[in-house]
């Protein structure tokens, strides 16, 4: 395998976004470049990184103190795109300059290969642009009412970590940047070199574009209470077997009336609702990660049968499982 061409990659940045904005896409395209380099020592580096600014300015300060410093801004650009990701974090509140937006709008009419993403807050400019119409989009969580109420004509998505739709991708920011960025290696050189990327970054797990921005689990962690703990841990690992309030209770040796009233305490949640919760992200991994059957994902994640599990998409999520394997896997 060699390559005689380098796909250039914009990242369009704002004054004052996040620096892992950035730097996170940075670093996954840099490091699958050397991990190409490596393996067949090839003339020309697979991905070349150009930091754009959006402003004239070419030095741009970031949230955390640490400026950027761009090579020129997109009117320079003398090479062919590849893709064009937009950092965004404070910049959805003040919009972004009219020939930026033309820019956008002409690069996705004019030439349709190119691949156009946001990280955060980025997917302002892009409904700015007009490029997210009838389109379903995502972005930060803290962020998801101020796009649905500013841009009615996007479907705003409120529980995915990335979108793709067509050629344009939306992301929730910050870490899930890195998440974009290895679908987008993913899609140019396959699942096992993008996996190859995120064991070289040492992350925990690739995330698929449909796992939650808030995971359930996540929300919870933070007891340090070590009976609600312990079954927080138990239940995950046992979701297919008998969960009732009295068999939790048991296990804690308590009554179940205070096992319940600790665990209010402790979580927030009652434990039948933290315990439809987890079912209902365990089934979402499976169904977008495995090809499991309806029937084994109902069976594994302890929904009882395919009319259970269909019947919790539909009340967390109002959509089917087919629907959502059908957008997310």
């Amino acid at each position: 395998m060699a390559f005689h061409t380098t796909k250039h990659i914009v990242i369009l940045v704002p004054p004052m976004t996040s620096i892992l904005d950035v730097a996170g896409p940075m670093e996954v395209f840099s490091k699958t470049s050397d991990y190409l380099d490596d393996q067949i020592h090839n003339e020309y580096r697979y991905y070349t990184i150009h930091l754009v600014s959006m402003n004239d300015s070419l030095i741009l300060p970031t949230t955390s103190g640490m400026p950027i410093i761009c090579e020129g801004n997109l009117t320079s650009i003398n090479y062919p795109i590849d893709s064009i990701l937009i950092a965004g974090r404070g910049i959805y509140q003040k919009g972004a300059p009219e020939n930026i937006l033309n820019l956008l709008r002409t690069y996705h009419s004019k030439t349709p290969k190119i691949r156009i993403g946001s990280i955060c807050a980025g997917a302002f400019i892009l409904a700015e642009a007009g490029l997210l119409d009838g389109k379903m989009a995502t972005t930060h969580w803290q962020l998801w009412d101020s796009l649905a109420q500013k841009y009615p004509n996007v479907e705003v998505q409120k529980d995915p970590i990335y979108v793709k739709q067509g050629n344009i991708y939306t992301s929730a920011g910050i870490s899930t940047g890195i998440d974009l960025s290895l679908a987008l290696v993913e899609e140019d050189l396959g699942k096992k070199i993008s996996i190859e990327i995120s064991k070289i970054l040492v992350l925990y797990l690739k995330r698929p574009g449909g796992q939650s921005q808030i995971s359930n689990i996540l929300q919870i962690q933070k007891t340090d209470y070590k009976p609600v703990a312990e079954t927080i841990i138990w239940i995950q690992e046992n979701l297919n077997k008998d969960l009732s309030i009295e068999r939790l209770a048991d296990r804690t040796a308590m009554s179940s009336r205070n096992f319940s009233r600790m665990f209010f305490r402790e979580t927030g949640e009652t434990p039948a609702k933290f315990i439809e919760k987890t079912r209902v992200e365990a089934a979402k991994r499976r169904l977008e990660e495995t090809y499991l059957s309806l029937e084994e994902i109902a069976r594994e994640c302890g929904f009882g049968n395919v009319n259970g599990l269909r019947r919790l998409f539909n009340r967390h999520l109002q959509t089917t499982p087919s629907v959502y394997r059908k957008n997310f896997s």
